[in-house]
């Protein structure tokens, strides 16, 4: 028996459906709770419109509350018998980085779905508890019959972004940050990555955007959207705290190459004007978009560079219609639309 090798597919590859964790800690939005659940109908019901959508919910309350948020939207139930819920405990709603990791196995010619079992501890033990985050991918191994795969490394979702040819993005910030992994060398990481992801080459990129309380990830900041084209984020403003961070970030990039040698395709996105609640910067950005099977959903902030973002990302998608998703009350919460949403590719 030959090893197996692993590949995750990249997000725009078919998905058979998208995952989402229900919000339900009002810490998580202190004093602006109320208008969250809302939010997250509002995505699931655009999601139902591309793909199947599961959704993990506490009880049959929760799952009350979210169909009748969802009816709403869809009062006829065009969409309803693609959403399915799953009685699966969480500590909190960011899907993105407690949710499951599927890649693809190859060995001996077979090929099946496996969902990696990465260690999740609320971005460097922040926010107590975790348990039942961390216990989601083994949770939705069972409820789907996978094999899973634990490989004891932290690692969450919003950290890395693939192209599916090679190519892993990431952030020093994030993934060396001794929170993380403290026994393990940048080397050991790259090799779990090139190991499980099927990357051969990690591009890093620095520091992460100002209110960003995950120490980092890239998602906020740069994402691939075909195998050789990447959006950035760039502030144009000089007073603004992001701008240096996301200058030095750019330029970095636009130093990288894919595994021919050739330079990456980059495009610039513009950042929103800056999103402040209670006096506190948010990690407001609109590099947080989803890719699903036939829209893409971008983060809007109610700003004047709303549609200029959607404009640039429509150019990048054509197959796709891009949708943007009022988030100024979900990013209270300090994280956006991929945040809480995790694709599951085709097997």
């Amino acid at each position: 028996m030959t090893e197996p090798t692993y590949f995750m597919p990249p997000e725009w590859a078919h998905h058979t459906s998208t995952w989402l964790s229900w919000p339900h800690k009002l810490e998580s939005w202190p004093g602006k709770f109320e208008p969250v659940p809302a939010v997250f109908a509002e995505l699931a019901y655009q999601l139902s419109r591309s793909e199947t959508v599961n959704i993990n919910v506490l009880d049959d309350a929760m799952e009350a509350q979210a169909r009748t948020l969802l009816r709403e939207r869809d009062p006829e139930g065009k969409y309803a018998e693609r959403i399915i819920f799953h009685r699966i405990s969480t500590n909190d709603a960011w899907c993105r980085d407690h949710g499951p990791n599927y890649v693809i196995r190859t060995q001996d010619g077979r090929r099946d779905k496996v969902i990696m079992n990465w260690e999740y501890n609320a971005w460097g033990g922040k926010y107590e508890p975790y348990d039942d985050d961390n216990a989601v991918p083994e949770r939705v191994a069972a409820i789907q019959g996978l094999p899973m795969i634990s490989t004891g490394m932290v690692l969450e979702g919003g950290a890395i972004d693939v192209n599916g040819a090679g190519l892993l993005l990431t952030t020093t910030a994030c993934l060396l940050n001794p929170n993380r992994n403290p026994t393990l060398s940048k080397e050991q990481i790259e090799a779990q990555l090139m190991r499980y992801l099927g990357i051969e080459k990690v591009l890093w990129l620095g520091d992460g955007i100002a209110g960003d309380d995950t120490d980092g990830h890239v998602d906020d900041m740069a994402r691939f959207v075909n195998e050789n084209t990447v959006v950035i984020t760039v502030e144009d403003d000089p007073e603004d705290e992001n701008y240096q961070i996301l200058q030095e970030n750019y330029e970095l990039l636009k130093t990288m190459t894919g595994l021919d040698g050739e330079p990456l395709n980059v495009v610039k996105l513009p950042m929103p004007e800056p999103v402040y609640f209670d006096g506190e910067r948010l990690p407001a950005s609109y590099a947080n978009f989803y890719i699903a099977n036939t829209v893409v959903l971008i983060p809007t902030y109610r700003c004047s560079r709303d549609q200029q973002a959607i404009d640039i990302l429509q150019q990048c998608f054509p197959g796709r219609e891009v949708i943007g998703i009022d988030c100024s009350d979900l990013i209270w919460g300090l994280g956006a639309i991929h945040c809480v949403t995790h694709e599951e590719p085709e097997g």
